[in-house]
């Protein structure tokens, strides 16, 4: 059975764009149905200020794999599109993180869905209400709510006018 995740793609480092194209691209290479990517965000860093900015998206996608299976895949393409070990909220030329999953709620050593932060990110949050402006937490909250209660002044997150991820 086939089950539906929600995927936070963001990179800072080389050529950016590339990297969350990349990142759709080994999604669907090894096994995923990606259904649908959302627009791309320029977005600054929060947690470490002093690096580039971000670019961020998220892609819907379809697959038979468990959530630790999803983990365990995000973890290779991360690697194999040139993540390097470094400090916790440091540059990366590729992250991708488990935003969501039609199963509901998730937690294991390592692993928790809904992300833990995601009510606090708007360069998650933006992203994935494109791809569905309903989305929800598993007890039905909307996840909308928590986007228009986060000031855009304190999370500036703009549209990068870059081609389709899907393309």
């Amino acid at each position: 059975m086939e089950t539906r995740y929600w995927l936070g793609l963001g990179s800072n480092l080389g050529d950016r764009g590339r990297a969350l194209r990349g990142a759709v691209a080994w999604l669907r290479e090894h096994g995923f149905v990606v259904e649908a990517a959302s627009a791309v965000y320029e977005t600054a860093p929060r947690e470490v200020e002093d690096q580039p900015d971000f670019l961020n998206a998220a892609c819907r996608v379809r697959t038979a794999a468990t959530p630790s299976e999803v983990l365990s895949a995000a973890k290779r393409l991360e690697e194999g599109l040139g993540r390097v070990p470094g400090p916790r909220y440091g540059p990366r030329a590729v992250d991708c993180d488990l935003l969501l999953w039609s199963g509901g709620a998730w937690r294991e050593p390592g692993l928790e869905i809904p992300h833990p932060r995601l009510v606090e990110r708007l360069f998650a949050l933006r992203p994935l209400l494109d791809l569905d402006p309903d989305a929800a937490l598993p007890d039905g909250t909307p996840l909308a709510a928590f986007a228009d209660a986060i000031p855009p002044a304190d999370q500036p997150v703009r549209r990068a006018g870059l081609p389709d991820l899907l393309g």
